[in-house]
């Protein structure tokens, strides 16, 4: 499906608004988006018609439930789940007569078919052909989201690479930042496929690594480039599965990569691997805060190829919810029939929420059958793929509803802290920035498989009036009287340690379960939402949650670089600038799209600890 095909099949269903008006890719089309994504139910996508360029932006195009199935070509994401669920038990389950072996064969036909085939000569994707000097990135309207992005970004690259070694092609998702007008950054981190790609071809002294960059066409392609596949297996194959149909690949002009045929541009290029690596950075990442600047390799792009009607796709990410959220959200679902069936088969169910930022809070209900299965469970996904990045996991039994906030709290809020948690090390997200050392830091599993919710628990005693003291200002008792779950805001001078145990003692809060500990500048502005994103972000467990006489207390707070087992850098929120906002305030009434949205970044200033990228 070509992509003007998908944005005409949007307008259809009421789930696209078209913007006339001329935009400016540099922060305005951001902050519009912005309010839009973060609207109930995601919004609508949006088609900016006239952006300065030759091209017209479409955004959140996957910005919300209905317009992620039909990105990929369902009701509901449900029957995905379903469709794989039900080709893994057919072709796991024993066949013990010849014709159950033969009645497999329609399966196998069907799974033959999802494989993607080679065409000859070019494809749509190659109708306008760029090369030498008129290759010029600057032509297209490529976003700057953010104030403190180290430039414009192009953020929903398929980048295709392959392994020298085996010969196996790989589509991948980095962040690509333009640096001039026919060079980019390489934003693959260590953990990634198209990293170890590179380093093949360095470790066997090969200068130029062809690198290929597909822009547009079907969003199955561009969903499948996001989704945690096993290494050595190809992306398209997944994209051929989710529409059934195999995807057509085209020979790129200058290298000897295959790229979608319908896709909308394609930049061609390498990678000098014995080039040294670049500055890239900082980004307003999908944590909600910038990741700040490190060294990677630089992309040199030889041609630019397009469609006739291409249309340029982008995305935004900031502070939840965006539209990636509901990307992630696809993959969960997605993926947990190959979790259960292959990786651990006692889970049931498996929920990231928003507010984890896809991998700093997983959900999962279990079969439990033996004393430390919900150990082995935690360790066993935290070997899995891309839940390697986990950081905070709750194991509960299959009875309880893990979507549901009141069944998840029941639970939590009879937790024994000497009992119930299961402290590990290991690999993190590139991005955490709150870990002391980059990619690697601790993990927490809360095991609530053998709570028995049918015991009467004591009610939490909770005082009306508090003192300030030990650095400890004001206090949140929304949550404390139901879940033992206490929320204080540190004074706003920043002080290194702070006193929680002082505070609670004195003040008769001594039987909380939970006490989380916030900066001063969250108080008021954010909503619960917000603070479960905040506690999860700024936090690694083994240095910032402590446990006094049975109280788990978690200091959520900015950590200052220099100090302790702090990072050596910590980053800002995103938000965008108040002349940012201010201008789109002004021209709301001429975008057309309706009833005046408040920008969210409104309430994310008050974290700011600077004006830069970080602290």
């Amino acid at each position: 499906m070509r992509l003007r095909e998908y944005i005409a099949q949007l307008e259809a269903k009421g789930e696209l608004l078209r913007i006339s008006t001329k935009v400016d890719p540099r922060y305005e089309i951001c902050e519009i988006t912005d309010r839009v994504s973060k609207s109930e139910g995601g919004g609508k996508a949006l088609l900016f018609e006239n952006t300065g360029t030759d091209y017209p932006v479409l955004m959140n195009m996957m910005g919300s439930d209905r317009r992620m199935a039909m990105a990929l070509g369902v009701e509901q994401l449900e029957d995905i789940t379903k469709r794989i669920d039900d080709l893994l038990k057919g072709a796991m389950s024993p066949k013990s007569s010849l014709w159950e072996k033969l009645q497999m064969l329609p399966l196998l036909k069907d799974v033959a078919k999802w494989f993607p085939k080679r065409i000859k000569g070019r494809g749509e994707c190659q109708e306008i052909v760029l090369r030498g000097e008129d290759v010029d990135l600057n032509k297209l309207p490529i976003l700057t989201s953010w104030p403190y992005d180290g430039g414009a970004f192009i953020t929903l690259p398929m980048v295709a690479t392959v392994d020298p070694e085996s010969g196996t092609p790989n589509l991948g998702m980095y962040r690509m930042q333009v640096f001039d007008k026919c060079t980019t950054g390489m934003h693959w981190h260590c953990h990634k496929t198209g990293a170890r790609h590179y380093d093949a071809y360095k470790r066997l002294g090969i200068k130029r690594m062809p690198v290929s960059v597909a822009l547009g066409g079907d969003p199955a392609y561009i969903y499948s480039a996001t989704a945690p596949m096993p290494d050595n297996m190809d992306e398209m194959l997944l994209a051929g599965m989710l529409r059934q149909r195999p995807v057509r690949l085209t020979k790129c002009i200058t290298n000897d990569l295959w790229v979608p045929a319908d896709c909308d541009f394609v930049l061609e290029g390498y990678v000098d691997t014995t080039e040294p690596l670049t500055v890239e950075g900082p980004f307003g990442d999908h944590t909600g805060f910038y990741s700040l600047t490190d060294l990677y390799p630089r992309f040199h792009i030889e041609a630019i190829t397009t469609r006739r009607d291409a249309v340029y796709p982008a995305t935004i990410v900031g502070v939840p919810p965006m539209e990636d959220a509901y990307i992630a959200k696809a993959t969960e679902r997605i993926f947990l029939a190959p979790i259960r069936l292959a990786v651990q088969p006692e889970v049931r169910d498996l929920y990231m929420p928003i507010e984890g930022t896809a991998h700093n809070i997983a959900l999962v209900s279990i079969v439990k059958r033996y004393l430390g299965q919900a150990n082995k469970v935690a360790q066993g996904l935290w070997g899995a793929g891309q839940m390697m990045f986990n950081k905070y996991m709750v194991i509960a039994p299959e009875s309880c509803d893990i979507r549901s906030t009141e069944a998840v709290m029941e639970l939590l809020s009879r937790v024994d802290a000497d009992k119930h948690l299961i402290w590990s090390e290991g690999i993190l997200d590139v991005l955490d920035h709150a870990t002391p050392t980059t990619g690697y830091g601790s993990k927490l599993a809360i095991d609530l498989t053998d709570i028995d919710i049918t015991e009467a628990r004591k009610p939490f005693s909770v005082p009306r009036t508090a003192q300030p003291m030990g650095g400890v200002e004001f206090f949140n008792t929304e949550f404390a009287q139901r879940w033992g779950v206490l929320i204080l805001y540190a004074e706003r001078e920043w002080r290194e340690k702070i006193d929680v145990e002082e505070y609670i003692t004195r003040n008769g809060f001594s039987d909380m379960r939970y006490v989380v500990l916030f900066d001063r500048g969250a108080v008021g502005s954010m909503n619960n939402a917000d603070l479960l994103w905040l506690a999860a972000a700024n936090t690694d467990p083994k240095r910032d949650i402590r446990i006094f006489n049975g109280t788990i207390i978690i200091d959520a707070r900015s950590k200052r670089p220099g100090y302790g087992n702090n990072p050596s850098r910590f980053p800002n929120a995103v938000t965008s600038l108040p002349e940012t906002i201010h201008y789109v305030d002004e021209r709301w009434a001429e975008y057309g799209i309706g009833e005046f949205i408040e920008s969210p970044s409104k309430r994310y200033r008050k974290l700011w600890l600077s004006d830069s990228a970080q602290w």
